[in-house]
């Protein structure tokens, strides 16, 4: 079929665009986008409404340019405008609204405030913003409630190291840009909200993490009854997120298009003795739509399943009305009703994995199944997962390499034995939540569940265990993530499409993807220098010549290695185990013999003898390129880069 035949799908990338093209233009530019939504807006109407028709390119661009537009005026309108770090100065208190329960940490209870009002000198005035609290309080936090809190919060730092995870833009993401931790000074001062229907979800989902708390006995199968029917991963064990992460089964852990398709299954399977036309058919698929949409409410309304559910509805409605429409303009109507109603979305690592992997299935399985064609029902259906598996995994692998660096080498043994368990896990599991507080039934279902999660878990465990269970330190730029796009998108269309174009089209991004690799490369030091600081007592110092990676360690905590050096030394393609380099200490100065450099620790400052670099960098000063003097300043808690 042609590429004009899926309206929804040719849309999405002009309001794709307008939303990344928001994210560059300064707060308030939505007033600008708004007027500029109506300039072609009216330019449309006026002439679609002219006598002499115009030209069918004429409004198709203007419709496009609508998009464009209206990507970058909702995208500009959700960008934050809450609270400022001006606003706190002088302030000695706010007030603020509790907006969930507390989430349990090592040390501490984690909570989420939505601020209201600041006092200053002046008195107390109306405001906005978000404010991420961990506190140490003898009662717990309950959503409603409303707090004084006698101090004032901190901004939530940026990264101290080059290609850190930014945790900053991460909860920036969410509109939380402040942090505070509590150990007394938080008065609860109101408690008439902690019962209105704006929480009601939260309660709720408090009652079932309760209910699984009691009636599911071992720990580990709480954790994941808690992520697998609810959706609640905060709790989960490190050893057990790293199991399912490196046998490529994390996506049963996060509630998802998986899930949800699945309750979808099980509630279909009843439909099977009533006939097409029924009445009772169609109004028991319209309850089977609201109690799907009731499943992403009590979860949280995560990206993949409001797609999910989305997509759900409309092939239900389609079956109502005895069309089938098509899954990728039911696809692409699902991201554009997401991106309209929270632009924030499309950087969602899970919103992306989640619609790829589905345009993968819905691409490449009816390709891959075709390879082979089983001779029992059995075989069938486990290849028929197999082929499920293979394309999710094909078109996210390369999304999943460019952020996790990571590649599970026995996803798809995993996945055909996970997969089929998680069906039966909620299969009981549901109805575990709606049942599980009938005396007896509860206990028997709790049960169930209880050691159905442990069977999963120790399989899980198992194949975590096997010989080269994973690839790791993998890289990918974002050209060449493009490119592997481009060919499975050559492949999946090779048969029906137009293989001239397809053929061109692929030629032309891997000359794009050759082309930016060779740029690199040429433009790539041979030579360079980074130093890694955190106070003034850990340092590591690493040394890149030609092929050779050195290293000097002074005190730096080897098990942060993992996730505040190593992803530059994965970006920058050095050594994650380099050679020990010799720094010699003279009285409090570190002379690097090979180098003829000096590191004066306590003042955090370098020296540079003969050979001094051409251009230096501090990542947390904005002196990209600067010409070195013969002694370079550096910050106490930051990564610093010489190019020599």
């Amino acid at each position: 079929m042609r590429f004009a035949d899926f309206p929804f799908l040719r849309y999405l990338p002009f309001l794709v665009t307008g939303i990344l093209l928001a994210s560059f233009l300064p707060v308030g530019f939505e007033v600008i986008s708004l007027g500029l939504l109506g300039v072609v807006w009216i330019m449309y109407l006026v002439g679609v409404a002219k006598k002499t028709p115009v030209s069918l390119g004429f409004s198709s661009s203007l419709g496009y340019l609508l998009l464009l537009v209206l990507g970058c005026f909702i995208g500009s309108e959700k960008k934050e405008a809450s609270l400022s770090v001006d606003a706190w100065q002088g302030a000695t208190m706010y007030l603020a609204e509790v907006k969930r329960f507390d989430i349990q940490k090592p040390n501490s209870s984690e909570n989420l405030l939505e601020v209201f009002s600041i006092r200053d000198s002046l008195g107390w005035k109306k405001t906005q913003g978000k404010v991420l609290i961990y506190h140490q309080l003898s009662s717990s936090l309950q959503p409603g409630e409303v707090v004084l809190v006698n101090k004032i919060p901190e901004i939530i730092p940026s990264p101290s190291f080059p290609d850190e995870f930014d945790y900053r833009g991460f909860l920036a993401k969410k509109d939380i840009h402040f942090r505070q931790f509590i150990r007394s000074g938080l008065v609860k001062v109101d408690f008439s909200n902690t019962r209105s229907l704006e929480f009601a979800i939260d309660r709720l989902g408090y009652f079932l993490s309760n209910l699984i708390d009691q009636k599911v006995e071992i720990a580990e199968s709480k954790q994941i009854a808690n992520a697998l029917l609810l959706g609640q991963k905060e709790s989960l064990d490190k050893e057990i997120k790293k199991a399912y992460s490196e046998t490529g089964t994390m996506h049963i852990l996060a509630v998802s298009g998986l899930h949800v398709g699945i309750i979808y299954a099980i509630l279909l399977l009843p439909l099977r003795r009533f006939k097409d036309d029924s009445k009772f058919r169609k109004g028991y698929l319209l309850a089977v739509v609201v109690l799907i949409w009731l499943y992403a409410l009590m979860t949280g309304f995560s990206p993949s399943v409001v797609r999910a559910s989305t997509m759900f509805s409309l092939a239900t409605a389609g079956q109502m009305r005895k069309k089938k429409p098509s899954i990728w303009n039911i696809l692409a109507f699902s991201a554009l009703l997401m991106m309209v109603v929270e632009p924030e979305v499309i950087f969602d690592v899970g919103f992306q994995l989640s619609y790829l992997a589905v345009a993968g299935i819905v691409g490449l399985q009816p390709v891959i199944v075709r390879w082979w064609i089983p001779g029992n029902l059995v075989l069938e259906y486990f290849w028929q997962l197999a082929a499920v598996s293979i394309a999710a995994q094909l078109v996210t692998f390369p999304l999943s390499v460019f952020y996790f660096h990571q590649f599970p080498t026995y996803f798809l043994l995993a996945n055909l034995v996970v997969v089929p368990l998680a069906f039966l896990i909620m299969a009981v599991g549901v109805p575990f939540l709606f049942l599980g507080w009938i005396p007896m039934l509860g206990e028997v279902m709790g049960w169930l569940v209880n050691w159905m999660i442990y069977f999963q878990n120790q399989i899980t465990f198992f194949i975590q265990l096997l010989p080269l269970g994973k690839i790791d330190r993998l890289t990918i730029t974002f050209s060449g993530m493009m490119l592997v796009w481009i060919l499975l998108l050559i492949w999946g269309n090779w048969e029906l499409g137009n293989r001239k174009k397809l053929v061109v089209l692929g030629m032309v991004f891997f000359a794009t993807w050759g082309v930016e690799g060779l740029f690199r490369e040429i433009n790539r030091p041979t030579e360079q220098l980074w130093l890694f600081k955190r106070g003034n007592k850990e340092a590591i110092l690493d040394m890149n010549l030609g092929g050779h990676h050195l290293s000097w360690n002074q005190s730096f905590p080897l098990d942060q290695l993992s996730f505040s050096i190593d992803p530059n030394r994965l970006t920058e393609k050095r050594s994650h185990m380099p050679e020990p380099m010799r720094g010699v200490w003279q009285d409090s100065i570190v002379w690097f013999p090979g180098l003829d450099v000096r590191f004066f620790p306590g003042k955090n400052e370098i020296s540079w003898g003969s050979r001094k670099p051409e251009k230096i960098q501090d990542f947390r000063r904005d002196n990209s390129g600067e010409k070195p003097q013969s002694q370079s300043n550096l910050d106490q808690n930051a990564g610093f880069r010489a190019i020599f």
